[in-house]
């Protein structure tokens, strides 16, 4: 069976369009979330701040790009990189999404703990970590992007284990719930969130060793660490009618 181009075939026939990689990555930073942007440095959309991301290049695949893209545009080192939890959100295809040509658009949502300051790379003059509720105007059709990834990463925390992604290697069981609390945008009960938690199997692991005191005046908690299930059954769900947490007046700098 020949697996050669069909003869006759035409590819010049076929208007031509770029594909790109556009990232949102997320972290918990002061009981915030935060997610990373960076300042472009090139027009269209030049001094505007916007997702990482790049072209795919002809020989590599989005997810290779991807990474590319975010090393090179934050200087973030390849072990973290290496690191992130990387998951492909969807496909943007709106005609006039960029001014330059008509570009379809890979996005990932990214997830880890606390990441260090990037700094700018490639054609992104600087980078920095913003509260994902006052990010202001975006470049492109990023703002739209940001959301549904936030809508994603909301919805994936009450049927998978994503929340310890978030999280240290070792953690409390008051570390997990503030990840909750913080991308839901609601306080849940102690009590009865460490119920949830602890009934579902493999959830989390207790680790060996002396409790860790996290501040305050209560006594030293226990330390966890991801357990190997991925699904959560019973799911762990939010509260009802839990509203996202207020943004910031739109401008307001990191």
């Amino acid at each position: 069976m020949s697996t050669g181009v069909p003869e006759g075939y035409d590819p010049h026939a076929f208007p031509p369009f770029a594909v790109t990689v556009d990232l949102a990555v997320f972290t918990v930073r002061d009981e915030a979330l935060h997610v990373l942007l960076v300042e472009r440095g090139q027009d269209p959309f030049r001094g505007r701040w916007a997702l990482p991301g790049g072209f795919v290049l002809p020989r590599e695949s989005a997810d290779e790009a991807a990474r590319r893209e975010l090393a090179e545009e934050t200087g973030l080192g390849p072990d973290a990189v290496g690191a992130l939890h990387l998951e492909q959100l969807r496909t943007y295809t709106d005609p006039d999404r960029d001014p330059r040509m008509r570009v379809v658009s890979v996005a990932y949502a990214a997830l880890l703990p606390d990441l260090p300051e990037p700094r700018g790379g490639g054609d992104a003059a600087s980078a920095k970590w913003w509260d994902a509720g006052s990010t202001g105007p975006l470049a492109f059709d990023h703002a739209r992007i940001l959301t549904d990834a936030r809508d994603r990463i909301g919805a994936k925390l009450e049927y998978t284990c994503l929340a310890t992604e978030f999280c240290p290697a070792e953690f409390t069981l008051g570390e997990l719930q503030q990840v909750y609390e913080t991308v839901w945008g609601v306080e849940l009960d102690r009590p009865n969130f460490r119920r949830k938690v602890l009934n579902v199997p493999d959830f989390v692991q207790p680790v060996d060793g002396p409790p860790r005191r996290t501040g305050g005046r209560g006594k030293p908690a226990a330390l966890y660490r991801a357990g190997t299930t991925t699904t959560l059954h019973p799911p762990l769900l939010r509260p009802p009618s839990t509203e996202p947490p207020l943004s910031r007046p739109e401008g307001r700098t990191p």
